[in-house]
């Protein structure tokens, strides 16, 4: 072997070049694990994987028992509403009881199904088609069996049915006035004691409606 393979300037160069490769292969391995770690899941503190992805979504406002008893009883109580409003057809003599009928048969029937989809999203029960005569369990029963403000009696309902013309338009408004009142007071009920956001702002559109048309009702009855 030749003196300069030998020398120790050429120990020492192939001393570096050995440190010099053996610090790039460290710092590419380095590279790669931190190029794995991206996500920061290693870091102490952090959520690990997909958990983020996984958290509970926010839940909706609580619904509480005068929530309940607001959409079980509002349901029968628009029902009748509705019915009395179809009465109009063939008997109603005044264009604006013919006016108001249609509106309140629109207006009532989409609210209707909007608190059926709350009852079935609480788990709790539908009324029944008989709940306005009073089958619902817990309800207190008032003077017409119901225990809610302003529903019809059966009579009442069979003497509007039996009217016709200008004696038909008397009756009808006078009646869905008091059946108005009720609701206004049902719904005035549910913003003091409700709790679901949904419940109380229906209850609002309630009131406001039903008051409007209780005044334009009284109007009418003045001039027939």
């Amino acid at each position: 072997m030749s003196a300069s393979l030998t020398s120790p300037a050429r120990c020492r160069a192939l001393a570096a070049a050995g440190i010099v490769a053996s610090l790039a292969l460290t710092l590419a391995a380095c590279g790669s694990s931190e190029g794995s770690k991206t996500d920061g899941s290693s870091m102490p503190g952090m959520d690990h994987g997909s958990a983020g992805a996984s958290a509970p979504a926010t839940p909706g406002s609580a619904f509480n028992d005068a929530d309940v008893k607001f959409a079980q009883q509002m349901i029968p109580h628009h029902q009748q509403a509705i019915e009395m409003a179809k009465l109009a057809d063939g008997r109603a003599a005044d264009p604006e009881i013919k006016e108001l009928a249609a509106a309140i048969e629109k207006a009532q029937d989409p609210e209707i199904n909007t608190m059926k989809g709350w009852l079935t999203s609480w788990g709790k029960p539908l009324p029944s088609a008989s709940s306005s005569m009073g089958d619902m369990p817990g309800m207190d029963h008032g003077s017409d069996g119901s225990g809610m403000p302003g529903m019809m009696s059966d009579k009442d309902m069979g003497d509007l049915e039996a009217a016709k013309g200008k004696d038909f338009d008397k009756r009808f408004a006078q009646l869905m006035i008091g059946h108005h009142e009720g609701a206004v007071t049902m719904a005035e009920d549910e913003q003091k004691n409700g709790s679901d956001a949904d419940a109380k702002k229906l209850a609002g559109a309630v009131i406001t409606a039903q008051t409007a048309e209780i005044e334009k009702m009284n109007k009418i009855i003045a001039r027939l």
